[in-house]
């Protein structure tokens, strides 16, 4: 019944990967524009399958080995160094500043 021999299974990954990095992390990308977003996914798909379908699955996992990697990187070590929590994202102040974007008014 289930093949993962397929490409699909390199989507479905990628897009897996993404909706639970946006239901986790979604509030570090709140004034992301959704084109970038969008494009954004685009591109992990196409990098992810490319490799996969031209050196191998384990290229590609690799890949997105390294990339979730980075993530947590960013998250664990590099904003809280720069005095943002990696979790939540706060003081907002500070990390609105460090993304150079400005605070919304309510």
């Amino acid at each position: 019944m289930w093949n993962t021999d397929s490409l699909w299974f390199e989507v479905a990954l990628v897009t897996t990967i993404t909706a639970v990095g946006t239901i986790f992390f979604g509030h570090f990308e709140e004034q992301t524009p959704k084109w970038r977003k969008l494009a954004k996914l685009i591109f992990f798909i196409l990098v992810t399958t490319s490799l996969s379908a031209t050196l191998g699955r384990v290229w590609a996992l690799s890949f997105l080995g390294v990339m979730l990697f980075f993530v947590f990187y960013i998250h664990a070590i590099w904003l809280p160094r720069k005095g943002i929590n990696g979790w939540t994202g706060e003081p907002r102040e500070k990390y609105y500043e460090l993304r150079g974007w400005k605070k919304k008014d309510k």
